[in-house]
């Protein structure tokens, strides 16, 4: 399976240590300290604590070094049942399994279950979330599953970048363009608090939704119902895909900073400089995700 790159996951163990310790809002936090207590040098420990500071879970102070900017327990989500985090490692076991070609074809809850070491409910609960995310669907007749069409090579995952370049910031130019007040408040709010800490303590499937629906509420303010629709079904095609991105999260705070100067741009009523930033938004993850260069 695709896994963190070393800066999400050392920044992970951090939160882990942070907590374990008790930390308290405001402690010192050096990086002596958290490399001789997880065992490894300073150099990766340091940049784990930049980006927990990008994030908004450390507070970098200049000439003084890092300090807890949250208690712990402000830090702290859910735990998940022994059911719920078997039942989640499977559902993102399957879709990395799918998008690299080890999963295809047509199968049954029961392979699901011989296959990933799921019981018979376990196996139909993951199933359900994937139907109801159209992921999976049932066949003809009801026997068996099949995935829906999703992305699976780079090269479709770039032509899709390059179909939303396209659609989403000419949504911004529509003439019934009209910015929905609710709308870009809730998402603000949420774009702040993945500057807060959710870029790391979010599961993966929400925080592709958080950032999905932010590009559907921009597109949906269109009044276009087809420019809309479409962009709907890019993020339903690119979920499994995403899902790999979603393991390195060191990148992600830049991408909230601009989803925030988005709203600030479009509420300032600079819909022109709005449609141009996106444009520019959208190719510059095209070239992270895929590895190709940005576009003339």
């Amino acid at each position: 399976m695709s896994r963190p790159n070393l800066t999400t996951s050392l920044a992970t163990r951090l939160v882990e240590l942070f907590r374990r310790s008790g930390l308290e809002q405001g402690s010192h936090v050096t990086e002596q300290w958290a490399a001789d207590t997880l065992e490894v040098s300073r150099t990766p420990v340091r940049k784990a604590m930049v980006f927990l500071a990008e994030v908004g879970i450390l507070d970098r102070v200049p000439n003084r070094g890092f300090f807890l900017a949250q208690d712990v327990g402000a830090l702290t989500r859910p735990d998940l049942s022994g059911d719920a985090d078997v039942e989640q490692t499977a559902y993102f076991k399957i879709a990395d399994d799918h998008v690299g070609g080890r999963f295809t074809g047509s199968f049954t809850s029961a392979d699901i279950g011989r296959r990933y070491r799921l019981t018979a409910r376990q196996a139909d609960r993951v199933l359900a979330r994937m139907e109801s995310e159209d992921l999976v669907r049932r066949k003809a007749g009801g026997r068996g599953w099949e995935f829906q069409h999703v992305m699976a090579t780079v090269e479709a995952h770039a032509q899709s970048y390059r179909f939303r370049m396209i659609v989403e910031p000419a949504a911004l130019l529509e003439p019934d363009f009209t910015v929905d007040a609710d709308a870009f408040a809730q998402h603000r709010q949420q774009q702040e608090a993945l500057l807060h800490g959710d870029i790391l303590l979010l599961p993966r499937a929400e925080l592709f939704q958080v950032n999905a629906s932010f590009h559907e509420m921009l597109v949906g303010c269109s009044g276009n119902q087809f420019l809309l629709d479409a962009v709907r079904r890019q993020n339903r095609l690119r979920r499994l895909i995403e899902y790999r991105h979603q393991v390195d999260r060191s990148r992600l705070a830049q991408q909230a900073r601009e989803h925030l100067r988005l709203l600030d741009l479009v509420e300032n009523g600079d819909l022109k400089e709005a449609s141009a930033f996106l444009h520019e938004h959208l190719d510059k993850v095209r070239s992270i995700k895929t590895g190709a260069g940005p576009e003339a």
